[in-house]
């Protein structure tokens, strides 16, 4: 259980407000113009993703965490090597889909914050993609059994991840319903699925 600024102390409550206001501050995000004031790629860009979107509910929004994490059997980056990790990351070259890929691959491996980070990551890997190539992902076309798979295996292979999210490539990249179907397949990837953007919009 995360230590929140809501005060809330069950899990399942914390699940629920977290997808309800995080997915309100991500459209945010798109709607204000934020994302093309950021310097794709780099760390501070993702902070600044990450600060965004989950300022509300975390202290830790934007920080980097100094905790080791795991997801099953895998231990991400320990926080000790953390700073030294992301400093190489960023220096990595993102000139072609190959490359940002890769980069994006070891950005996952480092999982530089305490929570939400497969969700700050991909909008971030789009506004890399974006700003580089013109193009980013329809993750609505990407199922989350393969995706999840992929990224399972991408430290030691990346070749499928690759070609999964090349098939997805679009160049709408100013396209509000494209984003917002990012944004609900991103959720949806990590087990986030109660409330649609449209929904909320409704209630705003």
């Amino acid at each position: 259980m995360l230590d929140n600024k809501l005060g809330i102390t069950d899990s399942a409550e914390l699940a629920r407000v977290e997808e309800k206001v995080s997915k309100k501050k991500a459209l945010e995000m798109f709607e204000t113009g934020f994302l093309g004031r950021l310097d794709a790629g780099t760390m501070k860009a993702l902070s600044d993703i990450h600060q965004y979107v989950f300022s509300e509910i975390y202290a830790f929004a934007g920080e980097i965490r100094d905790v080791n994490i795991a997801k099953g059997n895998f231990r991400f980056v320990p926080a000790m090597y953390l700073q030294a990790a992301l400093e190489n990351i960023e220096k990595m070259p993102q000139s072609t889909f190959e490359e940002i890929i890769e980069k994006y691959v070891e950005m996952n491996v480092a999982h530089p914050f305490r929570e939400g980070n497969g969700r700050g990551m991909r909008i971030w890997l789009d506004n890399i993609l974006k700003s580089e190539l013109g193009l980013v992902i329809d993750w609505s076309q990407v199922e989350k059994a393969d995706y999840l798979l992929a990224m399972e295996r991408s430290p030691i292979k990346d070749l499928e991840i690759k070609v999964l999210l090349k098939e997805a490539l679009t160049d709408k990249i100013n396209d509000r319903e494209i984003y917002i179907k990012g944004i609900e397949a991103s959720y949806y990837y990590e087990g986030y699925e109660l409330y649609k953007i449209k929904n909320l919009q409704d209630e705003s």
